[in-house]
Protein backbone atom coordinates (compact mmCIF):
# COMPACT_ATOMS: atom_id res chain seq x y z
CA UNK A 1 0.00 0.00 0.00
CA UNK A 2 2.79 2.39 0.98
CA UNK A 3 4.66 1.59 -2.22
CA UNK A 4 1.55 2.39 -4.28
CA UNK A 5 1.17 5.79 -2.58
CA UNK A 6 4.83 6.60 -3.17
CA UNK A 7 4.53 5.66 -6.84
CA UNK A 8 1.43 7.87 -7.18
CA UNK A 9 3.18 10.82 -5.53
CA UNK A 10 6.20 10.36 -7.81
CA UNK A 11 3.96 10.38 -10.87
CA UNK A 12 2.35 13.67 -9.74
CA UNK A 13 5.66 15.34 -8.86
CA UNK A 14 6.30 16.89 -12.30
CA UNK A 15 2.87 18.55 -12.38
CA UNK A 16 3.36 19.83 -8.83
CA UNK A 17 6.75 21.29 -9.76
CA UNK A 18 5.21 22.93 -12.85
CA UNK A 19 2.49 24.43 -10.66
CA UNK A 20 5.04 25.81 -8.19
CA UNK A 21 7.12 27.25 -11.04
CA UNK A 22 4.04 28.93 -12.52
CA UNK A 23 3.09 30.28 -9.09
CA UNK A 24 6.60 31.69 -8.65
CA UNK A 25 6.44 33.27 -12.10
CA UNK A 26 3.17 35.04 -11.28
CA UNK A 27 4.56 36.19 -7.93
CA UNK A 28 7.50 37.76 -9.76
CA UNK A 29 5.14 39.49 -12.19
CA UNK A 30 3.09 40.90 -9.30
CA UNK A 31 6.28 42.13 -7.62
CA UNK A 32 7.44 43.82 -10.84
CA UNK A 33 3.98 45.29 -11.42
CA UNK A 34 3.93 46.84 -7.94
CA UNK A 35 7.44 48.20 -8.37
CA UNK A 36 6.60 49.89 -11.65
CA UNK A 37 3.45 51.41 -10.16
CA UNK A 38 4.87 52.68 -6.92
CA UNK A 39 8.45 53.74 -7.62
CA UNK A 40 10.02 56.42 -9.79
CA UNK A 41 12.18 55.62 -12.78
CA UNK A 42 15.31 57.63 -13.50
CA UNK A 43 14.29 60.16 -16.14
CA UNK A 44 15.71 63.42 -17.55
CA UNK A 45 19.29 62.11 -17.40
CA UNK A 46 20.90 63.84 -20.40
CA UNK A 47 23.75 65.97 -18.92
CA UNK A 48 22.87 69.65 -18.59
CA UNK A 49 23.76 72.76 -16.64
CA UNK A 50 21.53 75.51 -15.27
CA UNK A 51 22.59 78.86 -16.75
CA UNK A 52 19.77 81.19 -15.62
CA UNK A 53 16.95 81.43 -13.08
CA UNK A 54 13.95 83.67 -12.48
CA UNK A 55 11.54 82.91 -9.66
CA UNK A 56 10.74 79.19 -10.15
CA UNK A 57 11.94 79.08 -13.77
CA UNK A 58 15.23 77.49 -14.79
CA UNK A 59 17.06 77.64 -18.11
CA UNK A 60 19.23 74.65 -18.93
CA UNK A 61 21.87 74.10 -21.56
CA UNK A 62 22.53 70.49 -22.51
CA UNK A 63 26.16 69.52 -22.68
CA UNK A 64 27.15 69.24 -26.37
CA UNK A 65 28.62 65.96 -27.59
CA UNK A 66 29.42 67.07 -31.14
CA UNK A 67 32.58 69.19 -31.64
CA UNK A 68 31.86 72.91 -31.96
CA UNK A 69 32.86 73.18 -35.60
CA UNK A 70 30.51 70.36 -36.58
CA UNK A 71 27.38 71.63 -34.80
CA UNK A 72 24.45 73.41 -36.45
CA UNK A 73 24.86 77.18 -36.38
CA UNK A 74 21.33 77.89 -35.09
CA UNK A 75 20.64 76.80 -31.46
CA UNK A 76 17.41 75.06 -30.47
CA UNK A 77 15.27 76.43 -27.61
CA UNK A 78 12.64 74.11 -26.07
CA UNK A 79 9.50 75.44 -24.38
CA UNK A 80 7.12 73.01 -22.69
CA UNK A 81 3.69 73.52 -21.12
CA UNK A 82 3.28 75.47 -17.86
CA UNK A 83 1.30 72.75 -16.03
CA UNK A 84 3.65 69.79 -16.56
CA UNK A 85 7.30 69.01 -16.00
CA UNK A 86 9.36 69.16 -19.22
CA UNK A 87 11.06 65.83 -18.46
CA UNK A 88 9.02 64.07 -21.15
CA UNK A 89 11.36 65.71 -23.68
CA UNK A 90 14.21 63.78 -22.06
CA UNK A 91 12.39 60.67 -20.91
CA UNK A 92 15.15 58.05 -20.63
CA UNK A 93 18.54 57.25 -22.14
CA UNK A 94 18.12 55.79 -25.60
CA UNK A 95 14.62 57.22 -25.89
CA UNK A 96 15.00 60.96 -25.40
CA UNK A 97 14.23 63.70 -27.93
CA UNK A 98 16.78 65.95 -26.24
CA UNK A 99 19.48 63.29 -26.40
CA UNK A 100 18.60 62.66 -30.06
CA UNK A 101 18.94 66.33 -31.03
CA UNK A 102 22.16 66.82 -29.04
CA UNK A 103 23.71 63.88 -30.87
CA UNK A 104 22.56 65.40 -34.17
CA UNK A 105 24.72 68.41 -33.45
CA UNK A 106 22.28 70.97 -32.03
CA UNK A 107 23.08 73.33 -29.19
CA UNK A 108 19.95 72.61 -27.11
CA UNK A 109 18.42 74.77 -24.39
CA UNK A 110 15.36 74.02 -22.26
CA UNK A 111 13.16 76.40 -20.27
CA UNK A 112 11.67 74.70 -17.21
CA UNK A 113 8.88 76.92 -15.85
CA UNK A 114 8.93 75.21 -12.46
CA UNK A 115 5.97 74.70 -10.12
CA UNK A 116 4.09 77.90 -9.17
CA UNK A 117 3.54 78.54 -5.49
CA UNK A 118 0.58 80.36 -3.87
CA UNK A 119 2.47 83.62 -4.36
CA UNK A 120 2.37 83.06 -8.15
CA UNK A 121 -1.42 82.78 -8.50
CA UNK A 122 -1.62 86.09 -10.38
CA UNK A 123 0.85 85.09 -13.08
CA UNK A 124 -0.64 85.39 -16.57
CA UNK A 125 0.39 84.52 -20.10
CA UNK A 126 1.46 88.16 -20.25
CA UNK A 127 4.22 87.34 -17.76
CA UNK A 128 5.32 84.12 -19.42
CA UNK A 129 5.41 85.62 -22.93
CA UNK A 130 6.70 89.12 -22.27
CA UNK A 131 8.88 88.74 -19.19
CA UNK A 132 10.16 85.21 -18.62
CA UNK A 133 10.63 84.23 -22.26
CA UNK A 134 12.50 87.36 -23.40
CA UNK A 135 14.91 87.15 -20.46
CA UNK A 136 15.63 83.47 -21.02
CA UNK A 137 16.16 84.10 -24.73
CA UNK A 138 18.59 86.96 -24.08
CA UNK A 139 20.58 84.70 -21.78
CA UNK A 140 20.91 81.71 -24.10
CA UNK A 141 21.65 83.94 -27.10
CA UNK A 142 24.57 85.44 -25.18
CA UNK A 143 25.80 81.96 -24.20
CA UNK A 144 25.38 80.62 -27.74
CA UNK A 145 26.90 83.82 -29.20
CA UNK A 146 24.22 84.12 -31.84
CA UNK A 147 21.36 86.46 -32.73
CA UNK A 148 19.24 83.74 -34.35
CA UNK A 149 17.55 80.69 -32.86
CA UNK A 150 14.92 78.01 -33.40
CA UNK A 151 12.09 77.57 -30.93
CA UNK A 152 10.11 74.37 -30.31
CA UNK A 153 6.93 74.67 -28.25
CA UNK A 154 4.79 71.74 -27.10
CA UNK A 155 1.14 72.01 -26.00
CA UNK A 156 0.70 75.27 -24.03
CA UNK A 157 4.39 75.83 -24.67
CA UNK A 158 3.44 76.05 -28.36
CA UNK A 159 0.75 78.61 -27.53
CA UNK A 160 3.26 80.72 -25.60
CA UNK A 161 5.86 80.35 -28.38
CA UNK A 162 3.33 81.37 -31.04
CA UNK A 163 2.31 84.52 -29.18
CA UNK A 164 5.95 85.44 -28.59
CA UNK A 165 6.88 84.88 -32.24
CA UNK A 166 4.01 87.15 -33.31
CA UNK A 167 4.78 89.89 -30.78
CA UNK A 168 8.58 89.82 -31.24
CA UNK A 169 9.18 88.78 -34.86
CA UNK A 170 12.44 90.76 -35.00
CA UNK A 171 14.02 89.15 -31.94
CA UNK A 172 15.94 86.54 -33.93
CA UNK A 173 13.45 83.68 -34.06
CA UNK A 174 14.22 81.97 -37.35
CA UNK A 175 12.34 78.68 -37.05
CA UNK A 176 9.23 77.83 -35.03
CA UNK A 177 8.17 74.23 -34.40
CA UNK A 178 4.70 73.74 -32.94
CA UNK A 179 3.74 70.42 -31.37
CA UNK A 180 0.05 69.70 -30.68
CA UNK A 181 -0.58 73.44 -30.34
CA UNK A 182 -3.94 74.51 -28.79
CA UNK A 183 -4.56 77.70 -30.75
CA UNK A 184 -7.98 77.59 -32.45
CA UNK A 185 -11.09 76.93 -30.35
CA UNK A 186 -13.72 77.71 -32.97
CA UNK A 187 -14.74 74.05 -33.33
CA UNK A 188 -15.88 71.73 -30.56
CA UNK A 189 -14.90 68.11 -31.01
CA UNK A 190 -16.84 65.44 -29.14
CA UNK A 191 -15.02 64.59 -25.93
CA UNK A 192 -12.52 67.48 -26.10
CA UNK A 193 -12.10 70.06 -23.36
CA UNK A 194 -14.12 72.58 -25.38
CA UNK A 195 -17.28 70.57 -24.67
CA UNK A 196 -16.83 71.28 -20.97
CA UNK A 197 -15.43 74.81 -21.02
CA UNK A 198 -18.13 76.10 -23.38
CA UNK A 199 -20.78 75.17 -20.82
CA UNK A 200 -21.98 78.34 -19.02
CA UNK A 201 -21.84 76.41 -15.75
CA UNK A 202 -18.07 76.01 -16.12
CA UNK A 203 -16.79 79.04 -14.21
CA UNK A 204 -13.01 79.45 -14.29
CA UNK A 205 -13.20 82.61 -12.17
CA UNK A 206 -15.01 80.77 -9.38
CA UNK A 207 -12.46 77.95 -9.52
CA UNK A 208 -9.51 80.33 -9.17
CA UNK A 209 -11.28 82.44 -6.55
CA UNK A 210 -11.73 79.27 -4.49
CA UNK A 211 -8.44 77.47 -5.12
CA UNK A 212 -5.90 80.11 -6.17
CA UNK A 213 -3.63 78.04 -8.39
CA UNK A 214 -5.45 75.20 -10.14
CA UNK A 215 -4.26 71.86 -8.70
CA UNK A 216 -2.41 69.59 -11.07
CA UNK A 217 -4.62 66.71 -9.90
CA UNK A 218 -7.69 68.56 -11.20
CA UNK A 219 -6.16 69.16 -14.63
CA UNK A 220 -4.80 65.62 -14.78
CA UNK A 221 -8.17 64.10 -13.88
CA UNK A 222 -9.88 66.20 -16.53
CA UNK A 223 -7.49 64.94 -19.18
CA UNK A 224 -7.87 61.32 -18.09
CA UNK A 225 -11.66 61.53 -18.05
CA UNK A 226 -11.63 62.29 -21.78
CA UNK A 227 -10.68 58.61 -22.18
CA UNK A 228 -11.51 57.06 -18.79
CA UNK A 229 -11.40 53.38 -19.74
CA UNK A 230 -8.06 53.69 -21.49
CA UNK A 231 -6.47 55.82 -18.75
CA UNK A 232 -7.84 54.19 -15.63
CA UNK A 233 -7.95 50.57 -16.78
CA UNK A 234 -6.42 50.01 -20.21
CA UNK A 235 -3.01 51.41 -19.32
CA UNK A 236 -2.57 48.95 -16.46
CA UNK A 237 -3.91 46.02 -18.45
CA UNK A 238 -1.40 46.84 -21.18
CA UNK A 239 1.40 46.93 -18.60
CA UNK A 240 0.43 43.50 -17.24
CA UNK A 241 0.30 42.04 -20.74
CA UNK A 242 3.83 43.34 -21.50
CA UNK A 243 5.38 42.85 -18.09
CA UNK A 244 7.62 40.03 -19.37
CA UNK A 245 9.12 42.44 -21.91
CA UNK A 246 11.74 44.42 -19.93
CA UNK A 247 12.10 47.14 -22.56
CA UNK A 248 8.35 47.77 -22.78
CA UNK A 249 7.90 47.58 -19.02
CA UNK A 250 10.69 50.05 -18.28
CA UNK A 251 9.38 52.37 -20.97
CA UNK A 252 5.98 52.32 -19.24
CA UNK A 253 7.73 52.96 -15.90
CA UNK A 254 9.49 56.05 -17.23
CA UNK A 255 6.30 57.46 -18.73
CA UNK A 256 4.31 56.75 -15.57
CA UNK A 257 6.96 58.52 -13.51
CA UNK A 258 6.52 61.64 -15.61
CA UNK A 259 2.70 61.40 -15.60
CA UNK A 260 2.56 61.15 -11.80
CA UNK A 261 4.77 64.21 -11.29
CA UNK A 262 2.00 66.77 -11.65
CA UNK A 263 2.18 70.46 -10.77
CA UNK A 264 -0.42 73.24 -10.42
CA UNK A 265 -1.19 75.89 -13.01
CA UNK A 266 -1.06 79.57 -12.10
CA UNK A 267 -4.62 80.73 -11.44
CA UNK A 268 -4.61 83.87 -13.60
CA UNK A 269 -3.14 81.97 -16.57
CA UNK A 270 -5.86 79.34 -16.16
CA UNK A 271 -8.52 82.06 -16.25
CA UNK A 272 -7.05 83.45 -19.46
CA UNK A 273 -6.88 80.00 -21.03
CA UNK A 274 -10.54 79.27 -20.34
CA UNK A 275 -12.12 82.71 -20.70
CA UNK A 276 -10.07 84.34 -23.45
CA UNK A 277 -9.03 81.33 -25.50
CA UNK A 278 -11.40 78.39 -25.03
CA UNK A 279 -14.54 80.55 -24.72
CA UNK A 280 -13.70 83.62 -26.84
CA UNK A 281 -11.02 82.28 -29.22
CA UNK A 282 -9.23 85.61 -29.05
CA UNK A 283 -5.94 84.52 -30.60
CA UNK A 284 -7.49 83.37 -33.88
CA UNK A 285 -9.91 86.31 -33.95
CA UNK A 286 -7.05 88.77 -33.54
CA UNK A 287 -8.35 90.25 -30.28
CA UNK A 288 -5.83 88.69 -27.87
CA UNK A 289 -3.78 91.31 -26.04
CA UNK A 290 -0.85 90.89 -23.64
CA UNK A 291 0.10 93.94 -21.57
CA UNK A 292 -1.78 96.11 -24.04
CA UNK A 293 -0.12 94.64 -27.16
CA UNK A 294 -2.38 92.90 -29.67
CA UNK A 295 -1.15 89.50 -30.78
CA UNK A 296 -1.32 89.73 -34.59
CA UNK A 297 -0.45 86.36 -36.13
CA UNK A 298 0.26 88.02 -39.47
CA UNK A 299 3.39 89.51 -37.90
CA UNK A 300 4.82 86.02 -37.32
CA UNK A 301 7.45 85.57 -40.02
CA UNK A 302 9.56 82.63 -38.82
CA UNK A 303 9.55 79.39 -40.78
CA UNK A 304 6.88 77.20 -39.20
CA UNK A 305 6.60 73.42 -38.84
CA UNK A 306 3.18 72.57 -37.40
CA UNK A 307 3.18 69.00 -36.04
CA UNK A 308 -0.27 67.52 -35.38
CA UNK A 309 -1.19 64.23 -33.72
CA UNK A 310 -4.03 62.66 -35.66
CA UNK A 311 -5.31 60.78 -32.60
CA UNK A 312 -4.98 63.69 -30.17
CA UNK A 313 -8.00 63.96 -27.86
CA UNK A 314 -6.48 66.72 -25.71
CA UNK A 315 -5.56 69.07 -28.57
CA UNK A 316 -7.65 67.83 -31.52
CA UNK A 317 -6.19 68.55 -34.98
CA UNK A 318 -8.81 71.24 -35.59
CA UNK A 319 -7.24 73.34 -32.82
CA UNK A 320 -3.88 73.44 -34.61
CA UNK A 321 -4.45 73.33 -38.37
CA UNK A 322 -5.94 76.80 -38.91
CA UNK A 323 -2.98 78.80 -37.62
CA UNK A 324 -1.03 78.29 -40.87
CA UNK A 325 -3.73 80.27 -42.70
CA UNK A 326 -3.15 83.29 -40.47
CA UNK A 327 0.61 83.55 -39.86
CA UNK A 328 2.64 85.79 -42.12
CA UNK A 329 5.34 83.18 -42.68
CA UNK A 330 6.28 82.37 -46.26
CA UNK A 331 7.77 79.02 -45.27
CA UNK A 332 5.20 76.92 -43.43
CA UNK A 333 4.71 73.15 -43.29
CA UNK A 334 2.00 70.92 -41.85
CA UNK A 335 3.07 67.49 -40.63
CA UNK A 336 0.50 64.99 -39.38
CA UNK A 337 1.61 62.01 -37.32
CA UNK A 338 -0.33 58.96 -36.24
CA UNK A 339 -0.61 58.91 -32.48
CA UNK A 340 -1.77 60.87 -29.46
CA UNK A 341 -0.89 64.08 -27.65
CA UNK A 342 2.16 62.64 -25.88
CA UNK A 343 2.80 59.50 -27.90
CA UNK A 344 3.93 61.27 -31.06
CA UNK A 345 6.99 62.60 -29.20
CA UNK A 346 7.51 60.11 -26.39
CA UNK A 347 5.85 56.91 -27.62
CA UNK A 348 7.62 53.85 -28.98
CA UNK A 349 7.40 55.05 -32.59
CA UNK A 350 8.54 58.65 -32.00
CA UNK A 351 12.22 58.05 -32.75
CA UNK A 352 11.34 56.50 -36.11
CA UNK A 353 8.49 58.76 -37.21
CA UNK A 354 8.39 62.17 -35.53
CA UNK A 355 11.96 62.97 -34.46
CA UNK A 356 13.66 62.35 -37.83
CA UNK A 357 11.08 64.48 -39.63
CA UNK A 358 11.56 67.38 -37.21
CA UNK A 359 15.34 67.08 -37.39
CA UNK A 360 15.42 66.93 -41.19
CA UNK A 361 13.15 69.98 -41.49
CA UNK A 362 15.21 71.90 -38.94
CA UNK A 363 18.61 70.91 -40.34
CA UNK A 364 17.77 72.51 -43.69
CA UNK A 365 16.97 75.75 -41.87
CA UNK A 366 19.81 75.79 -39.32
CA UNK A 367 22.74 76.47 -41.65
Amino acid sequence: MADTQLDSAAMNLPSLLDYCAELHKHAQKVHTFNRLLNTDAKIAQTPKECIWTLNKARLYRYVPVVPEGERHRIPLFLVFAIMNRPHVLDLRPGHSFVEYMVKKGYDVYLLDWGAPGPEDKNMKFDDYVLEYLPRAIRKFKSVAETDEFSMLGWCLGALISTMYAALRPDDGIRNLILLTAPLDFSEQEIGAFTRWTSNPAFNADRIVETLGNVPGEMIDSGAKLLKPIENYIGSYVALWDRIDNPKAAEGWHAMNTWVRDIIPMAGAAYQQLINELYKENRLMRGTMTLRGERVDLKRLRASVLNVIAEGDHITPPCQSEGVLNLVGSQDKTLFKVRGGHIGIMAGSGAEKNTWPHIETWLAERSK
